[in-house]
């Protein structure tokens, strides 16, 4: 959204910031994207810049939609990963100075490992392997219900 307003000048950001969450305010893949394509078509002929900036993201933007609609609040931000960069960053800095690679290696796997317990541990807030499970692209991979 950052990236489009920059499109947008001042003054219209308002109007265009609306008009893009139309966009993600739809219920499935299909109207999402016929939504966004009207959203760009409206915009060309005023901000042709940020409608080939909507043509380009379209895919990348819209991917979440894909997934079932329990996923998708959970898809479309990035609060989880720059919480997870901001631990690391604080516990990185606290070292200063590490002695060699393989030290930063066994600091940042462990807390990705810590972060991963804790992911696991509070099933309301993530997702879980029983609802990504029906993800799964080959029909005879499955994932366990519980993870050991």
């Amino acid at each position: 959204m950052r990236n489009a307003l920059a499109h947008a000048g001042k003054s219209g950001r308002r109007v265009v910031s609306a008009f893009i969450a139309t966009a993600f305010a739809q219920d499935d893949a299909e109207a999402a994207t016929a939504q966004w394509r009207k959203v760009a078509d409206q915009l060309r002929p005023k901000l042709p810049k940020l409608a080939g900036f909507l043509d380009e993201a379209e895919t990348d933007v819209l991917a979440y939609m894909t997934f079932p609609p329990q996923h998708r609040t959970k898809l479309h931000s990035t609060n989880p990963i720059e919480r997870l960069n901001g631990e690391i960053k604080r516990r990185t800095e606290v070292v200063g100075i590490f002695p060699n690679e393989d030290a930063i290696v066994r600091l940042i796997g462990a807390i990705l490992l810590e972060q991963n317990d804790e992911w696991a541990a509070q099933r309301a807030r993530y997702m879980t392997l029983e609802t990504i499970a029906p993800l799964s692209d080959d029909p005879t991979v499955s994932l366990p219900a519980i993870a050991s």
